[in-house]
């Protein structure tokens, strides 16, 4: 019984499975901070909001980097750094700043649709190749968007607007990280909250509002929460393949629904939850294909290998 405990096979599957439970609890932590996010958005401005949350996450973050002794310095690629940084900072302004207007499913469902850009933009920016399989799920990704929009002169609001250039600055952001894959996690992050608290201490003072502890232990609080659940999804992605644990971001949209409901009385319309299931379909579609497409590489990578004669 302990050598089938101990066996290659079951370390696998307990990593796996460590490794699902991390991306869920890391979403779930995502969903209840969105959660906070939409609330404190409703008394403080994003400025403000921004500033707090910048300043908790380097409290946490900081400690972390010296631990682990993360060097301060600028890190190569100071261009593109500094580009990843204001897509960062734009995108999650754009959020904050749409769910103060609109009910948090709606602007989860824009922003699920990430992956879909990223899979479009990578063939003009990243130079991959896009086969007709991954173009179809692409095209029903902006289809289940456009659902999900329904585009006209009533439904086609600023607040909406707002999510959706959001969410295009975020899979710009994920482009970027990409090519910036070589530095280190806490760098990237670093950088990011940075960029936040910059932004912060520009617009904050313009429509300040003096929290009152509650308030204020929520405004620190949404800057922990964050780092935690990016600690756990970061960890998550390591020790178990992202082809098995990456679908289960997908859960997000099940607790905005569930959250945005009981929080804030919110009711999702049909049409979005069409769309949302549209995106995240084809989301899903694109991430079996990458698989796929991973094992066929390694298959004709262990063809190509020369095998050695035995002495």
């Amino acid at each position: 019984m302990s050598h089938f405990a101990s066996s290659p096979a079951h370390k696998v599957r307990s990593g796996v499975l460590v490794g699902i439970g991390l991306m869920l609890l890391g979403v779930f932590m995502f969903a209840m901070n969105d959660v906070m996010g939409k609330w404190l958005v409703a008394t403080y401005s994003v400025g403000q909001v921004l500033l707090l949350r910048s300043i908790a996450a380097l409290m946490v973050l900081l400690p972390l980097m010296r631990r682990q002794k993360v060097p301060f310095e600028i890190p190569p690629q100071p261009g593109l750094h500094a580009v990843r940084i204001t897509l960062s900072t734009l995108e999650v302004a754009c959020f904050y700043w749409a769910v103060t207007y609109l009910p948090l499913a709606d602007v989860m469902t824009y922003y699920l649709a990430g992956p879909i850009y990223v899979a479009a933009f990578a063939a003009f920016w990243l130079g991959e190749k896009i086969d007709k399989p991954r173009m179809l799920a692409i095209a029903c990704g902006f289809v289940g968007v456009l659902i999900a929009l329904r585009p006209s002169s009533a439904t086609l609001s600023l607040p909406a607007l707002i999510a959706l250039a959001g969410s295009l600055f975020y899979s710009l952001l994920m482009i970027t990280t990409r090519k910036l894959r070589e530095t280190h996690d806490a760098t990237l992050v670093l950088g990011q909250i940075l960029g936040a608290l910059i932004f912060g201490l520009v617009a904050a003072p313009f429509a300040w509002v003096t929290p009152d502890p509650l308030d204020l232990a929520g405004l620190f609080l949404l800057g922990i929460v964050s780092m935690a659940a990016h600690v756990c999804v970061n960890r998550s992605l390591k020790i178990a393949p992202a082809s098995v644990v990456a679908p289960y971001q997908y859960t997000l949209i099940v607790w905005a629904i569930v959250l945005g409901y009981l929080f804030f009385g919110d009711v999702v319309g049909f049409w979005t939850l069409v769309g949302a299931a549209v995106i995240c379909g084809a989301g899903l579609a694109l991430l079996l294909l990458e698989r796929e497409a991973a094992r066929r590489g390694r298959e004709a990578k262990d063809i190509e290998t020369p095998v050695l004669p035995e002495a």
